[in-house]
């Protein structure tokens, strides 16, 4: 006859994980989760600055556009968007440039570049409002344009030698 195993001598193998233990750590998990998803707000300036990034490589292509070319190129903002437009440009009578229309105007509708856009911001006020000028100089005076949509603010800079920078 065969004696059993005292209860102390029995090795017991655990298989797998408990409920409690899955529940504790999906509970871990969960809390996490909305701690991290609470702490991430989207930036409302998002779609300005980007705006402002895409500007700043277009006035760059414009630039060179104008090098080769030697006929000076204005940027026009309008209420939707702006605008790239190459014509012989002269002082108004309030010092603003304006086209002359004697050498006609070319919009760039063709251009992948310097074709008309719109802001991907919904509403873009743009300081100093009038056109923007570009020449074929090298070194110039600096500028800057302030974007705004009513809640943020972003300056495109063209620094004295030509670099365009966003603020």
């Amino acid at each position: 006859m065969k004696r059993a195993a005292p209860l102390s001598s029995v090795h017991h193998v655990q298989q797998g994980f408990t409920l409690i233990e899955i529940m504790v750590v999906m509970v871990i998990i969960g809390i996490a989760t909305t701690a991290i998803g609470l702490s991430i707000r989207p930036d409302p300036s998002r779609a300005l600055r980007q705006d402002a990034q895409r500007l700043a490589q277009l006035f760059a292509i414009a630039q060179t556009e104008v090098r080769l070319d030697g006929r000076a190129i204005a940027w026009q903002p309008e209420a939707r968007g702006y605008r790239f437009v190459r014509a012989a440009w002269q002082a108004g009578p309030d010092g603003m440039p304006v086209a002359s229309t004697r050498a006609g105007l070319d919009e760039f509708g063709r251009d992948d570049a310097l074709r008309p856009r719109d802001w991907q911001a919904e509403t873009v006020k743009v300081t100093p409002p009038g056109p923007l000028v570009l020449t074929d100089e090298w070194i110039g005076t600096s500028w800057t344009l302030a974007l705004s949509d009513g809640t943020a603010t972003v300056e495109l800079v063209r620094e004295a030698n030509g670099r365009y920078v966003v603020r």
